[in-house]
């Protein structure tokens, strides 16, 4: 796998669970499912940060 796809993958779970998160809380859904949900997100973000941190890293080296 490419770092190209390790960063797309790492961006893409970020909006997937974002959309999720905004679906459940658009439709009324549990407020406990929300939070989680995006916690998960700023988690999942912290990680795509470092993986492109990495990424910017080992090419510019």
């Amino acid at each position: 796998m490419s770092a190209n796809s390790v960063v797309l993958v790492a961006c893409l779970a970020v909006a997937i669970v974002l959309l999720l998160g905004l679906a459940n809380m658009l439709r009324g859904g549990s407020a406990n499912l929300s939070q989680k949900l995006m916690r998960l997100r700023v988690l999942l973000q912290f990680v795509a940060i470092i993986i492109i941190m990495g990424v910017v890293w080992w090419r510019s080296a």
